[in-house]
């Protein structure tokens, strides 16, 4: 299992990676489906409202947002959630 001091090294956007490689691997469609429903509120969080008020009404966003989900200020919020799984999971 990874270190979560290993874990925490790492940018935001290798988080990310992993956590998505590692999710895919494994099938984990729950952790998947997790990272597509928080995708909104971290667009808040990172202070993109309209992203995530397209977010909330349709699922084509979503989609498109999975795919850039370890980019910047998003990635960043979402960092706490890759590394948990990555610490749980790894």
């Amino acid at each position: 299992m990874a270190e979560k001091e290993q874990l925490e090294q790492l940018s935001s956007k290798e988080l990310h990676d992993r956590a998505v490689k590692l999710a895919v691997r494994r099938g984990d469609v729950k952790f998947l489906w997790q990272l597509l429903t928080r995708i909104p509120a971290a667009e808040v969080a990172a202070g993109n409202l309209g992203e995530s008020e397209m977010d909330i009404k349709y699922v084509l966003p979503l989609l498109d947002d999975y795919i850039h989900a370890g980019d910047g200020a998003l990635a960043e919020q979402l960092r706490p959630f890759y590394l948990e799984y990555l610490a749980e999971h790894s």
